[in-house]
């Protein structure tokens, strides 16, 4: 190895590459060679690593829709791999019974089609027969045709849930919320259009009984799920958050004391750096001395990195590491040598509504008295009162038709930011209207 080292060393010199590089390079290598793969091994990982290399540079999507369907009954593997699949800049569409199929397929050069058999909770038998119907007669116009085309013993109302959860029927119905409450009313109708088929029901000019509801149905139209409830159905039926993220309602909160999303973070040395995630995988183990610490992958949706949380740490914090919330870290990052990016240290951690509480300076209204009722402040103070003995402050920036102005609310009406308190806010003023104002936290 030693002499090995010379030949590297002098090539990647030659070769324009930084000799401290190289020789960290070989450093690497040199401590691999204390076990190592005989050359029959070798020489045949090399060719298959090459052309896998090479098909996954000269054909990206068909790549990643082969390794994702290699692996899709395994949603860790399917998450990691879709994660890549971003990163690499490819488009990945939802699951969708009139495009998708079992299986990852290809829509085009830089686009992955989700397949239906990556959906949890739904059976290889029920996809193979909705994929058969459609390509025999055509694809599906709604929902009340879909549940009379295709076979409802093997697609029963469990696994019509969980294709509405994961969206693959979002083409047949105004919305997820729409087609879960007018489900019940789809499955009726089907049965009794069977019912009929299997009686030989029919009116003189074969059509279905008069009363028969036609195949576009009557659906049951209801408001949307909020982002919150349709996220929450993705990542339970699909493993991931596929149209949004979680985080993406507090960017504008959290770019006011964020040092830097994940993807911008660089080695700080001693300094500390604030960086926000949810906790998407956390693994804890024991110290030598017996304490207990974590390691945590935080997810901003721009990039992830690992979190080291010491036992002192971890002790004082550990009811706010649970996985799927997001949390406000303090700490250092550094070079992580074995996986060649970042990773980070934790001082201090805070899930959202510690944070607001410790950092909001205000919460801002933005009040057009143009535009509210008379009962506003009625409203307001209704939904002020359950969150009240708080530190926040609350400012009104009033517009009227002559003249406006700021007015800050008395100290007997300081809140606590919670999280409901600010979806009611948002229900009362719009989202637009309720602005979240905060210090640096760094």
């Amino acid at each position: 190895m030693a002499k090995q080292r010379e030949i590297f060393l002098e090539g990647a010199e030659g070769r324009g590459v930084e000799l401290g590089r190289a020789a960290h390079i070989f450093d690497l290598m040199e401590k691999f060679a204390g076990y190592g793969f005989n050359k029959s091994h070798s020489a045949a990982y090399a060719l298959l690593a090459y052309q896998t290399a090479w098909l996954k540079a000269h054909y990206p999507a068909a790549f990643m829709s082969a390794v994702l369907s290699a692996d899709m009954d395994n949603t860790d593997k399917v998450v990691t791999l879709i994660d890549e699949c971003r990163t690499m800049g490819l488009n990945i569409l939802p699951p969708d019974v009139n495009n998708s199929h079992y299986r990852f397929t290809v829509l085009d050069d830089n686009s992955v089609v989700y397949g239906l058999g990556a959906i949890k909770g739904v059976g290889e038998g029920a996809i193979e027969g909705i994929v058969q119907e459609r390509e025999a007669k055509g694809v599906f116009k709604d929902l009340f045709e879909f549940c009379k085309r295709i076979d409802l013993k093997k697609a029963n109302r469990r696994v019509l849930e969980a294709l509405i959860k994961a969206g693959a029927l979002d083409n047949l119905g105004a919305n997820r919320a729409t087609l879960m409450s007018s489900l019940e009313s789809a499955l009726q109708t089907a049965e009794q259009h069977l019912a009929n088929d299997n009686a030989g029901v029919m009116d003189m000019f074969g059509f279905e009984p008069a009363g028969q509801p036609d195949s576009s149905g009557q659906y049951n139209h209801v408001a949307e799920w909020d982002e919150e409830q349709r996220l929450s159905g993705e990542k339970e039926t699909l493993g991931l958050y596929l149209t949004g993220h979680p985080i993406d309602r507090y960017l504008g909160e959290l770019e006011q004391f964020v040092t830097a999303r994940i993807d911008q973070l660089k080695p700080t040395g001693n300094q500390a750096v604030v960086v926000a995630g949810m906790i998407v995988a956390m693994r804890t183990m024991n110290t030598r001395r017996g304490d207990r610490m974590a390691f945590i992958t935080l997810d901003d949706r721009s990039g992830r990195i690992e979190l080291a949380v010491f036992a002192d740490v971890f002790q004082h914090y550990r009811e706010s590491l649970v996985k799927d919330k997001l949390i406000v870290v303090e700490g250092e990052v550094s070079m992580d040598d074995y996986s060649g990016g970042y990773k980070m240290s934790a001082r201090k951690i805070h899930d959202i509504e510690r944070a607001r509480d410790n950092f909001a300076q205000r919460i801002l209204l933005r009040v057009d008295g143009r535009r509210v009722g008379n009962a506003f402040t009625e409203n307001l103070k209704r939904t002020l009162l359950p969150f009240r003995e708080g530190r926040c402050p609350v400012t009104l920036a009033y517009t009227g038709s002559g003249a406006r102005a700021e007015i800050r609310l008395g100290e007997q009406w300081q809140v606590r930011p919670a999280d409901e308190l600010v979806q009611r806010l948002h229900e009362l003023l719009g989202p637009e209207g309720v602005r979240i104002e905060y210090r640096a936290l760094h």
